[in-house]
């Protein structure tokens, strides 16, 4: 397949093929219809017999070239698949829409407002689970439960703990191809399968704070279900914090799904 996409990728043979589609042409009707000089023509013809896309019919001292359709049906078909993926993005490039919107709006704000700019901001984040409150407390504080989700999809979480007593640790460390993101802090109360409230410091690359987030959540009971209600408190935010608030939102919706997703 790489083949024959660099075979057409140039236009004079791009040109050949759709004239060899027509029918087949001798070297110099092709070369005529080109504006091509023959060496040129044949040494084009070549790849594309080279490709799989033409078959060469030596006819006395002519040379007559037909079109090979079964490769080009081929690629019609992995274009069309990829058609296909690409039609799927959509909701994808909204949230790449939303996210740009939102650095640009934080970025600003966090300009004219300097230094702890967001301080007091808040967010909250609220899911119906279809499994029992026990298991769902169990992927918050099991780390390899919770490593399973607690990441955006492009994230690969390289160590995390949420330790379910007041003091215990809370530590979040991810990385993606752009680097690596560190956040560690404490459990401030654990209340097993019902309450869990932590903060996480995330660290700049110099190991300083960017921002604090204390977190409360609380899972309740309801049908067979859980309803899950996550509230968010920021501090200690920085101006080149802008990038990672403007993600908060999108990144927990994300996060989130992929908790229902692990559940499911």
């Amino acid at each position: 397949m790489e083949q024959i996409a660099s075979a057409l990728g140039d236009a004079a043979r791009w040109r050949i093929v759709e004239l060899l589609a027509g029918r087949p042409r001798s070297v110099g009707e092709l070369a005529e219809l080109t504006g091509l000089r023959q060496p040129q023509t044949t040494k084009h013809l070549q790849t594309l017999v080279r490709a799989g896309l033409a078959t060469v019919h030596p006819l006395g001292q002519r040379r007559v070239y037909a079109i090979e359709a079964a490769p080009l049906e081929a690629l019609g078909r992995r274009l069309r698949s990829l058609v296909e993926t690409a039609g799927g993005q959509q909701g994808e490039l909204d949230v790449l829409a939303r996210y740009q919107a939102a650095i640009e709006a934080e970025t600003a704000a966090a300009g004219k407002g300097g230094e702890r700019w967001a301080d007091g901001r808040t967010f909250v984040f609220e899911r119906r689970l279809a499994a029992d409150r026990a298991l769902v407390w169990r992927h918050w504080t099991e780390p390899e439960l919770l490593a399973s989700w607690w990441a955006p999809p492009s994230m690969t979480i390289t160590d995390c703990v949420l330790e379910p007593e007041a003091g215990g640790r809370a530590v979040l460390d991810y990385r993606d191809a752009e680097g690596t993101y560190r956040s560690a802090g404490r459990v401030h109360a654990a209340q097993e399968p019902e309450r869990l409230v932590f903060d996480l410091a995330v660290r700049d690359a110099a190991g300083g704070v960017s921002f604090s987030v204390q977190y409360d959540l609380t899972l309740t009971e309801v049908d067979g279900a859980t309803r899950l209600r996550l509230g968010l408190h920021l501090a200690d935010t920085a101006v080149e914090a802008a990038e990672f608030i403007a993600g908060i939102e999108t990144g927990w919706g994300q996060v989130l799904d992929q908790l229902d997703h692990v559940l499911g």
